[in-house]
C-alpha cells in the first residue's frame, strides 16, 4: 500500500509544479507572485519533479510555439505528424534538450517573462541529479515494495514528466469533444482529465490561453483552479484578469 501511496503521490505532485509552475505560470504569466514565492514555487517543482525535472524556460519556449503553430508541421509535438506516441516523445525531448542547451535560437516573439534560477536550472538538468533522484526513488521500493512486479513502476518516476507531456499532446489533439472552433485538432478529454489536473481541456485552453481555469462548462472541473484561487485569496499570488 506504501508503494501505491507513494507513486500516486509523486504523479500528482509532479503533474501539479507542471502545470501550475512551467505551464500555468512561466509559459503564460496566468498569475503574477514576489520573487521569494517565485523561487519557492521554483524549488518546489525540482524537488517534486525530481528526477524528470523540466526547466522552465525551456519549457515555456516550445509551449510557446506549440499554441503558435497548433497541429502544423512547425508544432514541436503535434500528435499528427508523428506514427506513434513514442517518436512523439522523441521528438519532444530533443527539441526541449535544444532549448535547455541554448543550442537553438527560439523565434523573436517567444522568449521572455519566464523565471530563471541558473543553479537549479543546471542542477535540475544536470545527469547526476536525475541520477540520484532515481537512485531515491529505487532505494524506497527496496525497501517498501512487497512484490517484484511493484519494481515496474520505477520507470515512470524516471519519465514522469515526459509522461504527462506525452499523454497531454497525444491524447488532448485526438480523442474527445470540441466546445471551440480553434482551427486546430485540439480536443476536451474528460473524464480522464482528472487524472491529469485540468490539462487535458486542451480545447478550452487553445481558445483561451491565457484563462487561469481550464474549465469552461459546468462538468468540466479543473483541479487546479480551485488551489489557485485559494492562494490568491492568501495574497500569495495574483490571478490575472483576461478580457
Amino acid at each position: 500500500m506504501i508503494i501505491f501511496i507513494f507513486f500516486i503521490a509523486h504523479w500528482f505532485g509532479s503533474l501539479f509544479f507542471q502545470t501550475f509552475f512551467q505551464h500555468r505560470y512561466a509559459s503564460h504569466r496566468m498569475f503574477t507572485t514576489s520573487k521569494a514565492w517565485e523561487r519557492v514555487f521554483y524549488l518546489l517543482a525540482y524537488l517534486f519533479e525530481g528526477a524528470s525535472f523540466l526547466n522552465p524556460r525551456a519549457y515555456a519556449l516550445m509551449h510557446r510555439a506549440h499554441h503558435a503553430y497548433s497541429d502544423t508541421e512547425q508544432d514541436p509535438h503535434s500528435p499528427h505528424f508523428f506514427v506513434d506516441v513514442f517518436q512523439m516523445m522523441k521528438h519532444t525531448v530533443s527539441t526541449f534538450s535544444d532549448y535547455v542547451k541554448r543550442v537553438k535560437d527560439p523565434e523573436a516573439q517567444f522568449p521572455g517573462h519566464y523565471p530563471e534560477w541558473p543553479l537549479i536550472d543546471r542542477m535540475g538538468s544536470s545527469i547526476l541529479s536525475r541520477i540520484l533522484f532515481g537512485a531515491a526513488y529505487t532505494t524506497f521500493y527496496i525497501f517498501f515494495a512487497a512484490h517484484w512486479w511493484l519494481f515496474l513502476l520505477l520507470p515512470i518516476h524516471f519519465m514522469m514528466g515526459p509522461i504527462h507531456g506525452a499523454i497531454v499532446n497525444w491524447c488532448g489533439h485526438k480523442y474527445g469533444y470540441t466546445n471551440f472552433d480553434n482551427k486546430d485538432k485540439s480536443k476536451n478529454t474528460t473524464p480522464f482529465d482528472f487524472l491529469m489536473l485540468g490539462e487535458l481541456f486542451q480545447n478550452n485552453h487553445h481558445k483561451h490561453p491565457n484563462s487561469a481555469n481550464f474549465g469552461k462548462r459546468w462538468f468540466e472541473i479543473d483541479p487546479v483552479y480551485p488551489v489557485m484561487k485559494m492562494m490568491h485569496w492568501l495574497k500569495i499570488i495574483k490571478i490575472r484578469k483576461v478580457y
